[in-house]
C-alpha cells in the first residue's frame, strides 16, 4: 500500500487560496479516480475536488470552513499496487523521518527567528480586520508581526489595510521612521474622517430589526453575503449615473424567428437575444475605449482586452458573472456558443472560478424577469454596465417618404449605469445611442 496526496489543484491565475465548505467523503470510505472528495468555494465560485487515485481516504488535513492556499495538500488516499519491500520501506521511513526532522529543526530555527524580529507570531484569526492573502504574505515575508499589522492605519474602505499602505509601513520600518510615520497617517487619517463626518451623512447599515414570534429569521447564504457586500462596497466607491434610452428591435426579432429553428437543429443549441445584444456591445466599446477602463486612485486604466460580464441567474436567486473574453473577437456563432455554454455551467456550478474574473463591462438581462428596465449596480472595478429590458410589442409612428403611420413593432429599454467619477453623461449616452444604431441597422440579410 502506498499513500498519495490529494492537494489542492490550481483555479486559474488569479485564484490563490480557497475555503473547504463541505466533505464528500469521510475517513475509510472508498474512493474511486475523478470521484469528489471535498468542495472548496473562492469568493465567486463553487467548485468541487476530485480524486486522482483509486483508493481510500485515510486523512483529512482540514476541517470546513478553513482556509487553504494552491498547491496544499488537503487529504491523503491510501493506494493499491504500489508496495514496497519491508527492507525498502524501513529504509524510506528512516530517511523520510529524517528528512522531516531536519524540514522541522529549519521550520522552528525559521520561526524563532521571525518571532524574534517581529516580537510575536502573526495569527490573523484573531483579528477583527480583514487582511487580503497578498498583504498577509507580505507581512510574513518583512517580518511584520501581527501586533504591528493592526497598528497600521489602513487607507481602504473600512480602514483596510492595502498593499500601499503595509509597503510603505515595511519601507519607513527600514529607515527608521515607523513610529513618527505611523502617528503621522494615524492623525491625517482621523483628520480626514472627522472631515468626512462633517460634510458627509454616515449611511447606518445595522439598523436593529423588530422581530415578531412568528417571523422566520434565515442565515445568509455564503454567496448572498459576498454579494451584498460587493454591493454596498461599489455603490460607496463609484458614483453612479443612469441614460436610458429606447430601441427598436423588430428587425433583430424577425431574423432571429427565422434562424432559430435552423440554428437548434444544426448546433443543437438555442439561439438566443443575448449573444446578438453582447455582439453589439462589444462592438460600441470599441468604438468608445474609454468605457473599456477601470479607476486606480488617481489614475486610469485603458483595457486592452473586452472581457463582457454576462450576469446569470442561479437556481437559489443569487446572480453569478461568468466573462466572455475577447468578446470582440468571435462572431455571432462563436458568441452563441460562449453565451450558451457560460450560462449553462453557471446553472449547474460548473464554472471555474478563472471564469468569473478579469471582466472589463457588464451586461444583465433584466427583461428575462419582466423588468421593463433596471438600474443596475457597477461590478466594481468596471466603470460601466448596461441592463437589457424586455421586448415588448407596442404601437409606434412609423415614418415613411409617403408620409407617417401608427405601427406594431418590438421595442425594449436599454439602461446604462456608469461612474461619473470618470465616464461624463456625454461619453454614457453616446455608448447606447451608437448601441441603437447597430441595433436598428441590424443586417436582416447576415447568416449564421
Amino acid at each position: 500500500m502506498a499513500k498519495k496526496e490529494l492537494k489542492l489543484p490550481k483555479m486559474g491565475e488569479s485564484v490563490a487560496e480557497a475555503t473547504i465548505t463541505s466533505w464528500l467523503k469521510e475517513v475509510g470510505d472508498n474512493i474511486e479516480a475523478d470521484e469528489a472528495v471535498l468542495e472548496i468555494a473562492t469568493d465567486k465560485v463553487d467548485s468541487e475536488v476530485p480524486s486522482e487515485y483509486d483508493g481510500v481516504l485515510v486523512e483529512k488535513l482540514f476541517d470546513i470552513d478553513d482556509v487553504v492556499k494552491v498547491g496544499e495538500v488537503v487529504a491523503i488516499i491510501e493506494v493499491e499496487g504500489e508496495e514496497d519491500s519491508s527492507d525498502d520501506t524501513e529504509d524510506d521511513s528512516v530517511s523520510e523521518s529524517e528528512e522531516i526532522e531536519e524540514a522541522a529543526s529549519v521550520v522552528e530555527d525559521s520561526v524563532k527567528q521571525a518571532e524574534n524580529i517581529a516580537g510575536t507570531k502573526a495569527d490573523y484569526s484573531d483579528s477583527s480586520r480583514f487582511y487580503s492573502p497578498l498583504v498577509k504574505n507580505i507581512a510574513e515575508k518583512e517580518n511584520v508581526s501581527f501586533d504591528e499589522l493592526e497598528a497600521i492605519q489602513g487607507t481602504g474602505m473600512d480602514e483596510r489595510v492595502t498593499k500601499d499602505d503595509i509597503l510603505a509601513y515595511v519601507k519607513n520600518k527600514k529607515e527608521g521612521k515607523t513610529s513618527s510615520q505611523q502617528s503621522k497617517s494615524k492623525t491625517a487619517s482621523e483628520e480626514k474622517t472627522a472631515e468626512t463626518k462633517k460634510t458627509q451623512p454616515v449611511p447606518n447599515v445595522s439598523t436593529p430589526v423588530n422581530i415578531n414570534a412568528e417571523d422566520e429569521v434565515i442565515e445568509m447564504s455564503r454567496m448572498g453575503k459576498l454579494i451584498s457586500s460587493h454591493m454596498i462596497a461599489s455603490t460607496q466607491t463609484s458614483a453612479h449615473v443612469q441614460s436610458f434610452i429606447e430601441v427598436d428591435v423588430t428587425d433583430v426579432w424577425n431574423w432571429r424567428n427565422k434562424y432559430k429553428n435552423e440554428f437548434q437543429k444544426r448546433e443543437g443549441e438555442k439561439l438566443t437575444f443575448t449573444p446578438i445584444f453582447m455582439e453589439v456591445v462589444a462592438k460600441t466599446i470599441k468604438d468608445f475605449p474609454k468605457i473599456n477602463i477601470s479607476v486606480d486612485g488617481d489614475k486610469i486604466v485603458m483595457k486592452k482586452h473586452i472581457n463582457l460580464g454576462m450576469a446569470a441567474a442561479l437556481p437559489d436567486g443569487n446572480l453569478i458573472v461568468p466573462v466572455i473574453r475577447d468578446a470582440d473577437q468571435l462572431n455571432l456563432l462563436g458568441m452563441a456558443k460562449k453565451v450558451n455554454d457560460l450560462a449553462g455551467r453557471a446553472r449547474k456550478g460548473k464554472l471555474k472560478p478563472d471564469e468569473t474574473q478579469g471582466g472589463t463591462y457588464t451586461v444583465t438581462n433584466v427583461g428575462t424577469f419582466g423588468s421593463v428596465m433596471g438600474t443596475p449596480i457597477i461590478n466594481q472595478p468596471q466603470v460601466g454596465i448596461l441592463a437589457l429590458g424586455a421586448i415588448r410589442k407596442v404601437p409606434a409612428v412609423i415614418e415613411t417618404p409617403e408620409g407617417d403611420f401608427i405601427g406594431i413593432r418590438y421595442k425594449m429599454f436599454l439602461s446604462h449605469s456608469y461612474d461619473h467619477r470618470v465616464v461624463n453623461g456625454a461619453l454614457g449616452g453616446q455608448f447606447i445611442q451608437r448601441m441603437k444604431e447597430y441595433i436598428e441597422n441590424f443586417d436582416t440579410e447576415r447568416s449564421i
